[in-house]
């Protein structure tokens, strides 16, 4: 299965190509699923009121889907309330009905992502398509499974769980209650759920593809967007251009408006080099209904909006080059197409290593090989941050 991940920059039309890209696969065959969690943008461009407790028909072989995350939150809320129901009596609490809770900050990220991975698990889709939030909230909410789990391990350790049954000599020996057995039950559960929604993050057909308008400073704000992505491990598959006016007006005012576009066009070309950068004409008008979606892909956005490039690789990005047999180093090679050296922290901490680019940040924890070593320097060239490791003395085997 497919999952294209539309994002972009607030108001450069990714809920428009988001909606075009699954219109664009269903009509090449596939059954495509379009998720959002916008409430009115989408039912604008689709023509059609979308239901949250099941996809809505818009065209034939495509669905699209509104996610509530308030549902989602009650959902939630409600198990736990139950779970925890012998505890808020001891504490005299009174529960909380249905009909009075209001989704917190935040429970958006989470309804996404718990819809995304159901929709992975499905087999009733061949493409799913997911209007993304903005392009920054994004990259944070695509590292966001992967950073929580690792917040779970540093405070309740797994291997802690295989000692439950000498928790009340332990408790004793230490002075203080161990944690209860509940707290370690929650916590697997939380780690399966993370764990599926990596998964279907992680998946060599889930991509990322770019919506920006043709503007001065449309590459900058993309080269940020994609170095956080890289950052994270997330592929990016092409750009796409929207609302191009066409070339070669009369009217002097939109000649230039044009020209300008035509350059940072350019720009993006150049930067983005290496990945399809296609675009998209301006209609006159802001698309609405399965039948102006339909005249963007008449008017070329339909190999953009359907296109489906091969998978990427089942594996990690970050990898290992063994140069000791000629300099004596390890090299950790970290792709961050995109970012910039003045932009760029690193740092060790015990076994892990902390990399800041640009706003963005990710820490990882080491190889083993690279455990038994020190950081001898860094450098980032062609998109490539090379991270130097120096075997230690006193750690690293000694050849006979």
């Amino acid at each position: 299965m497919r999952t294209v991940l539309v994002t972009g920059p607030g108001g450069a039309g990714r809920t428009t190509l988001a909606a075009a890209t699954a219109l664009a696969g269903a009509r090449r065959g596939a059954r495509a699923l379009l998720l959002t969690t916008e409430s009115s943008a989408p039912e604008t461009v689709l023509g059609v009121p979308l239901g949250a407790d099941a996809p809505t028909p818009i065209a034939p072989g495509l669905h699209a889907r509104r996610i509530d995350p308030g549902d989602r939150f009650r959902q939630e809320f409600l198990a736990f309330q139950e779970r925890a129901g012998a505890a808020l009596d001891l504490l005299g609490a009174a529960p909380l009905d249905e009909d009075e809770l209001t989704e917190l900050p935040g429970c958006e990220d989470f309804a996404l992502l718990h819809a995304l991975r159901a929709e992975h698990a499905s087999d009733d889709w061949d493409l799913v398509v997911v209007d993304m939030p903005s392009a920054a909230e994004t990259v944070r909410l695509l590292a966001l499974p992967a950073q929580v789990r690792r917040y779970l391990r540093r405070l309740l350790p797994p291997e802690r769980q295989a000692a439950r049954a000498l928790r009340p000599v332990l408790a004793q020996l230490a002075g203080v209650p161990m944690p209860a057995q509940k707290l370690y039950d929650a916590a697997e559960r939380w780690e399966s759920e993370l764990a599926a929604v990596q998964r279907a993050i992680d998946d060599p057909g889930t991509s990322v593809r770019l919506v920006t308008d043709a503007g001065p400073v449309a590459a900058a704000t993309l080269r940020g967007i994609r170095a956080g992505l890289a950052l994270h491990g997330r592929r990016t598959d092409g750009v796409v251009v929207n609302r191009l006016l066409p070339t070669g007006s009369a009217d002097p005012f939109l000649a230039a408006l044009s020209g300008s576009q035509q350059s940072a066009l350019k720009v993006l070309r150049e930067e983005f080099c290496d990945v399809p950068v296609h675009e998209v004409p301006h209609l006159g008008r802001d698309p609405q209904g399965v039948g102006a979606l339909d005249e963007l892909l008449d008017g070329g956005a339909g190999e953009i909006a359907g296109s489906a490039p091969a998978e990427g690789p089942d594996r990690d990005p970050w990898t290992v080059e063994d140069r000791l047999a000629t300099d004596g180093i390890l090299v950790w090679r970290v792709p961050l197409p995109g970012a910039e050296r003045r932009g760029l922290g690193l740092v060790r901490r015990g076994d892990e290593i902390v990399v800041t680019v640009g706003r963005f940040r990710r820490i990882r924890t080491l190889p083993s090989a690279l455990r038994r070593c020190t950081v001898s320097g860094a450098g980032l060239r062609d998109g490539v941050l090379d991270i130097r490791f120096t075997p230690d003395p006193g750690l690293w085997p000694k050849s006979d």
